[in-house]
């Protein structure tokens, strides 16, 4: 079990948001929630991370692609690959057009979910030629989902569509063929601070194929207990908006050093 950290990126600015509030309406519609931003680069959280050895982490790009909020972002993210090169993943607008610029900037992995997807499904052609490109051994998967009639459907688009795909172990088998992890967004409680998804926690700690790490919704250390005990101590995790880094109550130090006893 590791705590895998991360960096979010909006208008070129560190921040933590309530991702389901993510919006492409105009300027005056179009802010999403802000929980915390930052007043230190995403390099000076690359090289926190480093210094520390946490590896695994990921930098996100929360922007829209072709905006200049993204190239804003983006060029956060290029700094704090540098920073910690091979040390941490990168996903936001990621297609096979890029994906190996990042890996060349320093990323461990590059994520993706959007551009496997069309109308809805995954396309595997796309899927397979972006593995192809950067191997698969530096392909994330992001399955953020969120829960409708007690199954999980993968949302797409910065969290703004619902797709027709469903996550099951079967599903899972046939995207890990091209793949080295998955990172699932519960989109439902992301950003919320109140609580994790235990259901989903259950379900994928039952999926062992390639290591799955959970982000959504961690508030307390009892959460990262329970994911300790559903996971059987080997599902990672990622928390956002509840860290002492981003704000929050939950002291940065204590979580490693809860972990540390693990290993």
């Amino acid at each position: 079990m590791l705590f895998r950290p991360c960096i979010d990126i909006h208008n070129g600015k560190v921040k933590q948001i309530v991702g389901s509030t993510l919006s492409d309406l105009g300027k005056e519609n179009g802010h999403p929630q802000e929980n915390f931003v930052a007043d230190k680069d995403a390099a000076y959280y690359a090289d926190l991370y480093k210094k520390d050895g946490l590896r695994g982490g990921h930098i996100i790009n929360l922007n829209k692609k072709n905006t200049p909020e993204y190239e804003a972002s983006k060029a956060e993210a290029m700094k704090a690959l540098s920073t910690f090169p091979g040390g941490i993943q990168y996903g936001g607008g990621v297609d096979d057009s890029n994906a190996k610029e990042f890996i060349d900037a320093g990323a461990s992995h590059v994520i993706v979910t959007s551009y496997v997807f069309n109308n809805g499904r995954v396309d595997f052609e796309a899927l397979k030629k972006l593995s192809g490109i950067v191997g698969r051994e530096h392909l994330v998967l992001d399955l953020s989902c969120t829960r409708v009639d007690d199954k999980y459907y993968i949302v797409t688009d910065r969290w703004q569509k619902i797709s027709k795909e469903i996550i099951t172990y079967n599903f899972l088998d046939k995207l890990a063929f091209y793949c080295d992890e998955f990172l699932v967004h519960a989109a439902d409680v992301e950003g919320r601070g109140s609580g994790i998804d235990r259901d989903l926690v259950g379900f994928l700690s039952g999926y062992k194929r390639v290591p799955i790490t959970y982000a959504g919704g961690v508030h307390d250390y009892s959460d990262i207990e329970t994911i300790s005990y559903l996971s059987d101590n080997n599902m990672d995790f990622t928390v956002g908006s509840c860290l002492d880094l981003f704000g929050g109550k939950l002291s940065y130090e204590r979580i490693i050093k809860q972990i540390s006893t693990r290993e």
